[in-house]
């Protein structure tokens, strides 16, 4: 049986359709951020890096349905009135 090297290894392989993509917005968040420093690395064999990417790409649908989701709660809570953030500087 060959060896497969670390970069082979670290790679997680994408999700089976229809799983969820990670357990919370964080968890996605930190194995994006590995993935793509794996990515950066240039290490990873061709078929690592697609598994690789389709993982990011999954992943990033996920947080931003995530992000999504949070905005819509917000709303609800503040009644639609959201102000543009400020840094307190510019106020009168």
């Amino acid at each position: 049986m060959p060896n497969k090297t670390n970069a082979e290894s670290a790679v997680v392989p994408a999700q089976t359709p229809g799983a969820p993509a990670a357990a919370s917005f964080e968890q996605a968040m930190a194995e994006l951020a590995q993935l793509v420093t794996q990515m950066e690395g240039g290490q990873l064999p061709l078929e690592a890096s697609v598994a690789a990417y389709a993982r990011g790409s999954e992943l990033v649908r996920y947080c931003a349905a995530q992000l999504e989701k949070v905005e819509a709660q917000v709303k609800v809570l503040e009644g639609e009135m959201l102000k543009p953030f400020s840094d307190g500087g510019d106020e009168q």
